[in-house]
């Protein structure tokens, strides 16, 4: 297994949440079904991360696998903080803001440290 179809997936998944990024940016609301979508792409290609990590049944594993397990650390943690996101907005709406952005700054750093393991510059 090759990783390009984890920066498939998260790479959509990060476009998608750039466009609700934005949209938020702009006062629209977005669709509960935009979010689920965001959400399927990044637990999916968290998903093929992690298979790929493990290694495959014939005992075949990536290179770098150090520095992918850091990356498979910092997708989840994007994971877990976006789930949060419409806990905290139906609680505390004043800090749905700060939980976004924390959100967003965890899966870029994620996805931007996947780009450069991916590409062979770091691992």
């Amino acid at each position: 297994m090759t990783v390009e179809p984890v920066v498939l997936l998260l790479g959509i998944g990060v476009a998608i949440g750039a466009v609700m990024g934005y949209r938020y940016l702009r006062g629209e609301r977005n669709s509960q079904t935009l979010a689920g979508v965001h959400l399927l792409f990044g637990a999916g290609g968290l998903e093929l991360l992690v298979m790929l990590l493990r290694g495959a049944p014939s005992g075949e594993k990536v290179a770098g696998h150090a520095t992918g397990s850091t990356v498979a650390l910092l997708i989840a943690g994007a994971l877990l903080t976006g789930l949060f996101v419409p806990i905290i907005a139906t609680s505390r709406p004043g800090i749905i803001g700060g939980s976004i952005a924390v959100h967003a700054s965890v899966a870029t750093i994620g996805f931007g440290m996947l780009l450069l393991w991916a590409l062979g510059a770091i691992g």
